[in-house]
């Protein structure tokens, strides 16, 4: 696919919803069709492009607008870019839409109760009990999107489930070939 054209797939969720896991999941699959793809995942990001900010909500959204103007670059460029962050305020994610252009917001839905039962860091029961502040979805607000392209939960899909949901989508939209197999 010579003339592949780029696109965003925009991951958000709460963390440990599975935005990373789909996104690694679906990289090798779009691969398998001949596309070139990069992730920008959160953590990473943060590490590398925005090191020395912390949680406050401005510095939260200079983050995903570094993200978005990342994804941008890429995009314009023939890449399929996956962002794989929280993003929790939609007016930054409306913001990195309207930046990028060819957008595809993707929601990874689970609840907190599920979300806490699978931390394996504790970090949701550090949340709720006060150890840790301005945590995503206990005391600092996660803005669920009102229409998302595609919207998957973790909680009552699997893995597997949710990427072929994804992949259907983007298959329907005409973003990326179909398999063999869907075309039959």
């Amino acid at each position: 696919m010579s003339n592949q054209k780029g696109f965003c797939l925009w991951f958000t969720g709460l963390s440990g919803s599975g935005k990373s896991t789909l996104s690694r999941m679906l990289e090798p699959e779009l691969r398998k069709r001949g596309c070139k793809v990069e992730i920008l995942d959160g953590d990473e990001v943060r590490e590398n492009l925005s090191k020395g900010l912390g949680f406050s909500k401005e510095d939260r959204d200079t983050n995903i607008r570094r993200i978005g103007y990342v994804a941008k670059l890429l995009a314009r460029n023939g890449v399929i870019v996956m962002t794989a962050a929280i993003s929790p305020y939609q007016e930054v994610r409306n913001q990195c839409r309207a930046m990028i252009g060819d957008f595809v917001e993707i929601y990874t839905e689970c609840s907190i109760d599920e979300l806490t039962r699978r931390d394996v860091k504790g970090l949701y029961a550090k949340a709720l009990s006060g150890e840790i502040k301005n945590f995503t979805g206990i005391s600092d607000p996660y803005e669920a999107p009102e229409n998302p392209e595609v919207q998957v939960n973790s909680e009552s899909q699997s893995p597997e489930e949710s990427l072929a949901a994804i992949l259907e989508y983007l298959e329907s939209q005409g973003l990326i070939p179909a398999t063999a197999a869907a075309k039959a």
